[in-house]
């Protein structure tokens, strides 16, 4: 059974790669320009984890994580983002607010899915 996977990122060509990545390595992958539309489609479905952009064009993540643990079978899920924010006081924030880590960008294809897997 293929792991269900959930990328939230506006930029297309980013998107695009992240879900390429994923799927060459088995995982099934469900991706969302906006948090609105990502946040309505995972209040319905369950997923492995979720990768997540910070900067979105209609919230930002970290108002987006705080709605999505509040989700009752999403509590407990592993949300990691994907940002180019990589200072100290960054990496604070994002785990005061719930994320389980971060890769940061751009990314490195050859070790991005590794990356990932590790905070799982």
């Amino acid at each position: 059974m293929e792991k269900k996977v959930c990328v939230i990122e506006d930029n297309t060509p980013n998107r695009k790669l992240f879900v390429m990545l994923l799927k060459k390595s088995g995982y099934e992958v469900f991706d969302f320009e906006g948090a609105q539309s990502a946040l309505e489609w995972l209040k319905a479905n369950t997923v492995e984890f979720v990768l997540m952009d910070i900067l979105l064009p209609d919230m930002n993540g970290m108002e987006l994580i705080q709605y999505i643990r509040q989700i009752p079978n999403l509590k407990k899920i592993k949300i990691v983002a994907i940002t180019a924010f990589t200072s100290t006081s960054d990496q604070h924030k994002f785990a005061q607010v719930g994320f389980d880590g971060f890769v940061s960008k751009p990314v490195n294809t050859a070790t991005f899915v590794k990356e990932i897997e590790a905070f799982l």
